[in-house]
């Protein structure tokens, strides 16, 4: 059970009594008359594959108060396209499966790349643009969730919890973002955002200096939930990362659109899992590697964008107040893993810090050598101005796919 300690900037909504799922789902569903509820899953095709997603299917087949489900397929060809398509069949909610690698979805992909409008790699970050480009284009739900189809231990009660805040119409927020405890196989998870992301807003502050926004990103439990749900309008001005950076590219365009108030943050699972990517130490392309290089860039653009000013002596001293402020969270770990009764391994949790710290430097190197460099996607709302009727040719397609394929 959580506490009830409201820290930092944005409000933090906790999970203080366990409160039966069917009387929330009931709420939700009295809700979901006045503000029809949606939402989003991005998905690899060999996600199909895992004991994960079945179970979040399963699961999503006994919610009452959806109105839409929007699946986006990535690496899927033909054949899997049409698997997708009958594995997902399951749900009684009106539900859709974007084929992103099909012919129609890439070919308008390719008008708006000749426009300069089309996200410049593949990726989550893509995967989840497109859905909310249909899910906006669609106009069934006006809240939507979105999280990962690789949680383990998902239940129904996580996206009731996710959607509630944004569902209520007594609540004001418009944005909501999940958190909560990553442990598993009797030890800590969520190396990232414990031993990169926590430790460098500490050391930006003591750098450049206290600010709101480095105030705002510090409130947040869990920075790198994948778990966001949001009112339809937020979406429209949303530009994301196409990189890793997409958690902390979100967290910044809702605050760059909205006051602190109309945000949130939800406790919404006891425990949570998913697959775990490898630290990728002598692959700077992959895992943790990339992640955390991607993460610092994301960070180092935004405060560029507040008039902070970084050189190659400030990326040397951002990362050495860094390094040791993570080192001193290590033995803080480790002292609440033993009073846990959990196992900790100080070598691999250290050298994890060491390849961060490294990667701050890589990334400031970039972030100086390419300074045009555009990671955003842009909005859905520019996009319309570019191409009016871009809404009616994705809803089109994905229409046209189905009835083709199924």
């Amino acid at each position: 059970m959580a506490d009830f300690h409201q820290n930092g900037t944005i409000t933090t909504l906790h999970n203080l009594n366990t409160r039966p799922l069917h009387e929330m789902e009931r709420e939700m569903t009295q809700f979901s008359i006045r503000r029809p509820l949606g939402l989003i899953l991005p998905s690899l095709y060999s996600e199909l594959q895992t004991e994960a997603l079945p179970n979040i299917v399963q699961q999503l087949s006994d919610v009452p108060y959806l109105s839409q489900v929007v699946i986006g397929l990535d690496r899927a060809n033909e054949d899997e396209y049409r698997h997708a398509l009958e594995f997902f069949s399951v749900l009684p909610q009106h539900h859709r499966v974007l084929w992103n690698d099909g012919p129609r979805l890439r070919e308008i992909d390719g008008e708006l790349k000749e426009l300069g409008l089309a996200p410049r790699e593949a990726g989550k970050g893509r995967n989840v643009w497109y859905c909310m480009g249909y899910a906006l284009a669609t106009g069934r739900a006006e809240s939507i969730a979105l999280h990962d189809c690789d949680i383990i231990t998902y239940d129904r009660a996580m996206l009731a919890r996710l959607l509630y805040p944004v569902a209520n119409p007594m609540f004001n927020y418009e944005f909501c973002k999940g958190f909560y405890a990553r442990v598993s196989d009797n030890k800590l998870n969520g190396r990232v955002s414990r031993l990169l992301v926590t430790p460098l807003i500490r050391a930006f502050k003591r750098v450049i200096g206290n600010t709101a926004y480095l105030d705002y990103l510090d409130s947040f439990r869990y920075i790198l939930a994948g778990e966001f749900a949001f009112r339809r309008d937020a979406m429209n001005d949303l530009r994301i990362p196409s990189d890793w950076g997409l958690e902390i590219g979100v967290l910044s365009e809702v605050y760059r659109n909205y006051n602190n108030n109309r945000l949130c943050q939800v406790d919404i699972a006891d425990n949570y899992d998913h697959k775990h990517q490898n630290l990728s130490v002598d692959d700077k392309a992959a895992g943790l590697s990339r992640m955390s290089t991607d993460i610092t860039k994301a960070m180092f653009r935004k405060l560029a964008t507040q008039g902070h000013v970084f050189e190659q002596e400030a990326f040397r001293t951002i990362k050495a107040t860094y390094l040791r402020i993570a080192l001193d969270f290590v033995e803080t770990y480790r002292n609440d893993a033993i009073m846990n009764g959990l196992s900790y391994d100080i070598h691999n949790e250290e050298k994890a810090v060491e390849l961060f710290a490294n990667n701050i430097m890589e990334a400031g190197q970039v972030f100086l050598e390419r300074p045009m460099e555009r990671p955003f996607i842009p909005s859905w709302g520019r996009v319309r101005s570019a191409i009016p009727d871009i809404y009616d040719r994705l809803v089109k397609a994905v229409e046209a796919d189905v009835r083709e394929f199924s």
